[in-house]
């Protein structure tokens, strides 16, 4: 590599020199850093004994630390296997994928690249099912039914519900609150219009813990749903706070807990926080005795070659405003996972009149817990956010006004930066409970430190347009997943499929999988994706297209959709589709074919 040839040159140098009888790696404590010393290594043709410098944090006592403690190489040599696993089958995959896919977009003349890749492109396969699914979506009308309701405390709105309502797994948008007939709610609301009803209340608490303390995946939601930063710019944000500032610990982690021998560190931490805007928090915290043995927090077993991404004992200096808001978003978190629960009382109040059930909620702070650390910057759900006027227990309430609201349902929301890395870390699956989250990352779409890079090499491509902050599938995109369906090639387009290769490589990591059998594996892959290339052609291809309803305007035949054009089942005609720039819907090429009287139209 031109760039840095010359820094090569010198390590091979050094490496050579006859005083030199050990090498140390202190490459970054991963996989990928593994990697590089590994090919350097390679390269050099260097024998020489091994250490292995383990950071995972670039404070000066750290480093000196880690001097004192360095690894026999032959204890990361698993990782190292993991490292040239990743790096052969993304390669062979992508490498051959590649010229696959392009030599058959390609058959019918011209050179249409057409990148594909073991992670990039099943991430893609999860981005066009979706406005798949946004474009079949018909909107259905519903109706919910609102009342206002007057005692003499003054007034309350409540929501009618079903009481019978059992939730449907398959259809989503049934909810106990919808009526799907406006007949049904008139029913309802003339029904209860102006009459006097009897109401039934239940307080109870509730508790809601801080969430986890960032691994770099989470931080990279946050960033962009909070500052609009993408992915990239959170990462480089915060290699810088770790590199150049050493403001934060090693940011390319999955890990989001702390070692269970950290809490010394920490507090040692908390006490740096002196005359910052953290103080207050941070002396409340030690001053309560907050930092204990705690398994959410400090966990061997939840951590892999990195810790959480928490700041260092260093005050940060000289930060610019995008540095600054990503280390108080680290830092906040660090300080909030100590508190205590937040607490609220729930009240759920029903008023029934004629029978007809209304419920209201009323959520109240009794102590905001860890969201003090950020004040007005954490809320409740603004529905849930009221507090509910005290009614005498008994005493009859007039139902004032009884409201139809209209409204439709909605396509499922495409995905953004934030939404996008959820779905890759759970391997396609949007969860949204964090534990659980956490705990299907092992087979997620590529790790903490790609995934930034996946994203921008499908913006690169002109796979994915930025539009905001939502990501949009172009036609290319579209044009990938169809050929890819339809040569019955899952590999590239399941997020599943490729989640079990990512956790195929972390048990290489830890010697539970031969490097050997993996590749295999991934070299079966690759023959597949290129035999089943060689062996089909465009009007070969199945898949589901659609059949246009208007005739053949040269013999009234059917006129059948295929991978790249519309032809006529019966004779020469077809209307070619321009893959790389525009996807035409049915409907718009009907009234194209209804346009042209004579054909064939392959030059269209």
């Amino acid at each position: 590599i031109e760039k840095t040839s010359t820094r090569l040159k010198l390590l091979s140098k050094l490496i050579k020199r006859k005083d030199i009888d050990t090498l140390i790696n202190a490459c970054d404590a991963g996989r990928e850093g593994e990697l590089i010393f590994y090919y350097i290594l390679r390269h050099v043709g260097a024998k020489k004994p091994v250490k292995r410098l383990w950071l995972q944090s670039m404070t000066p006592d750290a480093i000196r630390e880690g001097f004192n403690r360095l690894l026999d190489n032959s204890e990361v040599e698993s990782l190292a296997a993991a490292a040239v696993s990743r790096s052969e089958s993304d390669w062979l995959g992508g490498i051959n994928g590649t010229r696959a896919m392009t030599a058959f977009n390609s058959q019918e003349g011209g050179f249409h690249k057409t990148t594909v890749g073991r992670v990039q492109t099943p991430t893609l396969a999860i981005l066009v099912e979706r406005e798949e699914k946004i474009k079949k979506f018909r909107p259905q009308d519903y109706w919910e039914i609102h009342g206002t309701f007057v005692t003499d405390q003054g007034s309350y709105s409540g929501k009618w519900y079903d009481e019978k309502f059992s939730k449907d797994k398959v259809n989503l948008e049934l909810k106990p609150e919808r009526l799907w007939k406006k007949e049904a709610a008139e029913l309802i609301r003339d029904k209860c219009q102006g009459k006097t009803g009897q109401v039934s209340e239940e307080s109870k608490p509730s508790k809601e813990v801080c969430p986890l303390l960032y691994d770099l995946t989470s931080l990279q939601r946050d960033a962009n749903g909070r500052f609009g930063f993408s992915a990239k710019t959170t990462l480089g944000l915060a290699q810088a706070l770790y590199e150049k500032h050493k403001v934060l610990t090693y940011p390319r982690t999955d890990s989001r807990a702390l070692p269970e021998d950290y809490i010394a560190t920490v507090k040692d931490t908390l006490q740096t926080f002196e005359h910052t805007a953290y103080d207050k928090f941070a002396q409340q915290i030690l001053a309560s005795n907050w930092v204990t043995p705690n398994k959410r927090i400090f966990n061997n077993a939840k951590i892999s070659d990195h810790f959480a991404i928490i700041p260092t004992a260093l005050n940060p200096t000289k930060l610019n405003e995008a540095e600054a808001k990503l280390y108080d978003l680290v830092t906040k978190r660090f300080l909030a996972i100590f508190y205590p629960a937040a607490e609220f009382l729930i009240t759920t109040r029903i008023t029934r009149v004629e029978n007809e059930p209304f419920k209201t909620e009323g959520k109240v702070m009794v102590n905001p817990g860890w969201q003090a650390v950020y004040g007005k910057s954490v809320k409740v759900d603004s529905e849930e956010d009221t507090t509910l006027i005290a009614i005498t227990p008994g005493a009859p309430v007039n139902a004032e006004e009884i409201e139809i609201i209209a409204h439709q349902t909605r396509p499922p929301a495409r995905f953004n930066e934030a939404t996008l890395l959820s779905a890759m870390e759970g391997a396609g699956k949007l969860v949204e409970d964090e534990e659980l989250r956490a705990a299907m990352s092992a087979k997620g779409l590529g790790t903490p430190a790609t995934r930034a890079a996946i994203i921008e090499g499908l913006v690169l491509e002109n796979y994915l347009q930025r539009v905001g902050r939502e990501l949009h599938p172009t036609p290319k995109a579209f044009s990938l997943i169809t050929l890819l369906r339809g040569l019955k090639i899952p590999e590239l387009i399941s997020p599943e499929l490729t989640g079990n290769w990512e956790y195929q490589l972390r048990q290489i990591e830890q010697g539970q999988l031969k490097r050997a059998a993996f590749m295999e594996k991934i070299a079966d892959m690759t023959r597949h994706i290129v035999e089943q290339a060689k062996s089909n052609r465009g009007e070969t291809i199945a898949g589901d297209f659609s059949t246009l309803k208007s005739p053949c305007p040269k013999c009234g035949g059917v006129v059948h959709e295929t991978y790249k054009k519309f032809q006529c089942q019966k004779c020469d005609f077809a209307l070619w589709k321009i893959l790389a720039n525009r996807q035409f819907e049915v409907d718009e090429m009907e009234t194209l074919i209804t346009q042209h009287e004579v054909g064939p139209l392959q030059g269209f």
